[in-house]
């Protein structure tokens, strides 16, 4: 289940306003503003729709796992071929570090 700040970070990232996103999951506008601003906290139905919206619309939520809860933007395909690409060029194993 999401946070307020992970929903707003979402709808940050994917660029769509608390209105569009009103009007795509069926929620009212000020339970999306009041959840963000951590006003208060609707049922788990109504957050279980916000975060299906925002990952229709290419969010990924990150769980806590040691390092905090967070959000990003899931790769497109292309975009995933040309990376795997990239990685499968080769070249010098080393390390990174710059001194």
């Amino acid at each position: 289940m999401i946070i307020g700040s992970q929903c707003r970070a979402a709808r940050a990232l994917v660029e769509i306003t608390r209105g569009k996103l009103s009007i795509r999951s069926g929620i009212d506008e000020v339970v999306i503003q009041d959840f963000e601003r951590k006003l208060d906290v609707p049922d788990d139905s109504t957050i279980a729709a916000l975060q299906a919206e925002l990952e229709d619309l290419g969010a990924v939520f990150i769980e806590e796992n040691g390092g905090g809860i967070g959000v990003r933007l899931k790769f497109t395909e292309s975009e995933a071929k040309r990376i795997a690409r990239l990685e499968d060029e080769g070249g010098i194993v080393a390390n990174d570090r710059v001194p």
